[in-house]
Parts: structure tokens; sequence; C-alpha cells
């Protein structure tokens, strides 16, 4: 048995930068990780010229902390953020994709928006406050922007993000900003502009909003927090109990080992939270652990030679209303430096979601077909040219689901902080989903100590 100061559970991206963060202070810090290798859902793949990933590819400079992270990694791992080309994004109507409007000319003359909500929009800043405040983030859409901003705006864009189904997505807990937004200022409109207005630290103008990835592939960031930190691979069936006298006892291999530490902090998915503290009542768990995950699969496309077909944007969102099989691509190759062969191209196509949980069972030929059939009726390939490269992936328990339970699941981990001092439940099941939030929780819960 070994007594540590604090104990993290999980070493993908929260529990790293936890650790990271925690030792940075000086703490004595211990990770342990189910998995034989660190990163959780991080995952870099290099193949024949072709650097590709099969889990998170892009986060997005959302909170300083990100910014000041890589500033804490300089030589050993180098922010890359996109090419400007990627922040145009494109939208899939009819049979072929449109650039998103980015000003007042493409607003006007895009096909994606109705005639009548291109005019309603300039009513936005006078429309009244919503009333509910479990509102969707589809019924909210609608309500203030239109149906055809719902359809070819926001569903695509809930699809990219949450791989969720906009209706069922609560907005003060899924798009907290955007709710504020209206909440605050009555209106996204005057909102956004108002927010521009206000004066701005250094440290605030570290939030860039521009999306990033590692140099070399978003693995080489787990890699570089990963240096210094005591962390225990392949540590199966943990389980965390109190003990007397503030102490906390770790246990894994089904008990073969043992830790003693004062702090222990948890970093994984809601549904694994039952097993790993068999000292809570399930009904107080139960709010917490019943999170649903909507399963992804991932499928990284790769093609040597792209016949001039260049899409310089961030990537093709494809809108429920399409009907289409995918629920979007991606251009990695054209954000990204190094990350095809000169004159080839890397796409990652995703599908499945909260609104095709089945395609988690199709096929590895079905889900070939699907890709190849996109590859040319979405991507313009001619027929007869076939991908270089085919590699899928399949994510059970992909992206957490902020619906109307969220506000029960956070409650629920604040009584259960405060009636364990000690214990700490982080991760993905609370403070947002992409990487900007959990570099930001890191750092938050190490401020703690």
């Amino acid at each position: 048995m070994q007594e540590r100061d604090i104990v993290v559970v999980g070493a993908g991206l929260t529990g790293l930068s936890t650790a990271f963060n925690l030792r940075q202070k000086g703490r004595d810090v211990l990770v342990l990780e189910k998995e034989n290798r660190i990163g959780g859902q991080i995952r870099t793949h290099r193949e024949d010229g072709f650097t590709f990933e099969s889990g998170p590819n892009t986060g997005v400079v959302s909170f300083p902390e990100v910014t000041e992270l890589f500033q804490n990694l300089e030589g050993r791992c180098e922010m890359e953020t996109a090419r400007e080309s990627s922040k145009r994004r494109l939208i899939w109507k009819g049979n072929k994709f449109h650039a998103l409007p980015s000003g007042p000319l493409s607003a006007i003359t895009t096909p994606l928006f109705t005639l009548s909500d291109k005019f309603r929009i300039l009513g936005e800043p006078w429309r009244k406050k919503g009333t509910d405040p479990d509102e969707p983030v589809g019924s909210l859409a609608q309500r203030r922007l239109g149906r055809s901003f719902y359809e070819y705006a926001v569903d695509p864009f809930v699809s990219g993000v949450y791989a969720g189904d906009p209706m069922k997505l609560t907005t003060r807990y899924a798009l907290p900003k955007l709710y504020n937004l209206e909440a605050r200022y009555g209106s996204f409109i005057r909102g956004a502009m108002a927010k521009a207005k206000e004066p701005k630290t250094d440290r605030d103008r570290l939030v860039t909003k521009k999306v990033f990835s590692a140099r070399g592939g978003l693995e080489n960031l787990v890699e570089a927090l990963a240096e210094n930190i005591d962390i225990i691979l392949n540590a199966r069936d943990i389980r965390i109990n109190p003990e007397s006298q503030g102490w906390w006892k770790v246990t894994f291999d089904n008990g073969a080992h043992e830790v003693r530490c004062r702090h222990v902090i948890t970093t994984v998915g809601a549904y694994e939270l039952p097993q790993m503290l068999p000292f809570v009542p399930d009904h107080d768990l139960r709010p917490i652990s019943q999170l649903y995950y909507a399963p992804v699969i991932q499928v990284c496309v790769g093609i040597r030679h792209a016949f001039g077909l260049v899409y310089p944007a961030f990537g093709g969102l494809v809108p429920s209303k399409e009907q289409q099989r995918v629920l979007g691509i991606l251009f990695p190759s054209e954000c990204f430096v190094e990350r095809a062969p000169e004159g080839g191209a890397l796409y990652s196509y995703f599908m499945g979601g909260a609104r095709h949980a089945d395609y988690l069972s199709k096929s590895d030929e079905e889900i070939r077909a699907i890709v190849v059939d996109a590859f040319h009726s979405m991507l313009k390939y001619p027929i007869g040219v076939e991908p270089d490269m085919i590699r899928i992936f399949r994510h059970e328990h992909a992206i957490p689901q902020y619906g109307v339970d969220s506000g029960a699941r956070f409650e629920a981990v604040d009584r259960l902080q405060q009636q364990y001092p000690g214990l700490i439940l982080a991760g993905n099941l609370r403070d947002g989903i992409g990487m900007g939030n959990r570099i930001h929780q890191g750092a938050e819960i190490a401020a703690l100590f």
C-alpha cells in the first residue's frame, strides 16, 4: 500500500490537465488509468503519410486556460491553429454544400434560408424573451430566428457538436453562452454587440475562439501533459471508499493494489461511477449515472491524389432535414499541415449520433458503402476513383447529452462532493463537453488546492 496526497482516476484530457496543473503547484499526484494507454478518446494515428484522429479532431480556444496550457508546454508541444480558410463552414442542401453566411451580403444571397426568415432576423433584437428556463435549443432557435435558420444552421451545428437532437438538448445547459445572451440582453444580436464592446484584459485576449489542434496530432498534447506525472496503466476494477480521519482508500486489480490519499478526483464517464463508488447509495448516484451518451462512428478517409478537389473550409455539416446517412464531414488536411501527402486529402466522416444510435450495429461493409457513396455524391469525386484509406472507429459512449435532466445531475454532483469532503466528480458529465471545457475544468479543479 502507498500513500499519496491526490489520486486522479482517468488519464484522458481532463485527468491529465488536472494532474499537470497540480504538479505545477508542487502537489503529490498519482493518476490511475484502466486502459493500457493515456489520452482517453484522444488518439492520433499515422499511416502512409496520413495523420488522423480516431477521437476528437479539434478544440476551440474558448478559455484563457487553453492558451496558458500550451504556453506552459512550450518546447514540448506546440498549439496549431487552423488555417484562416477553415473559418468557412459548409452546409448541405439539395445536392451540394453551400457556405454558411459570414456577413450581411452572404446572408442576403444564401440559398440556405427562406426570404421571410432573412427579413425575420432583422426583428430579432425586438423579439420577446422566452419564459421557459428549460427551453430546448431547437425551440429557442425557431422562436428567435425562424424555421429555416433552425433547419439549416442550428440543427447541423448541434449535430456537429453534440451529435444530438436540438429538441432534446436544453439551451441553458448545452449552449449556456447562447442562453445567457437572451437572458441577459434580451437578444442574440444585442447581446453579441454588447459583449464585443466590453473591455478586455490581457488574459481575456487569450480567448481567440480559434480552432486548434496540436502540431503533429492531439496525442502529442496528452503525451506532453503526462511527462513528470506518475501514472499507473491497466489499473482495472478501480474502487473508491472513504476511510476515517479524512482519508480515502482507492483499490484496483480486484483489490490487489491499494492507495490511501487525502483527495480523489474522478474524470471517468458517468456510467462508470456506480461500480467505482460502491459506498454511494444508488438513488444518490442515479441522476448522474443515467446520463445518456450519443454513440458516434468516425470514419477517416484518405486519398493520395485529390484531383484538385479543394474544399477550403473546416468541414461540411448535414441538416437532419436532408435525410443523409452522414452527420457531417470534416476536412482536417484543409485545416492543418502535414495531415495528408502533398496533393492528397484527409476527411473525417461522422455518422450515428443520438438520432441514429442503431448505426453502431452496422457492419464495416455497410459503413464503407455509406462512406464511398458520400465520397462521390457529396465530395464529388469521379465514379471509379476510390479512397486509398478507410479506417472505421466506433464510440459507444461518445458525447454526453446535456438535456433537461442536467440540472438534477449537477445538483447531485454538488451534494455528493459536500457530503464526502475530498471527493471531486469531474469529467464531461459537467462543465461542458469540448476540449476547451476539459482544459478549463482541469485548471479550475487544480485551483482548489
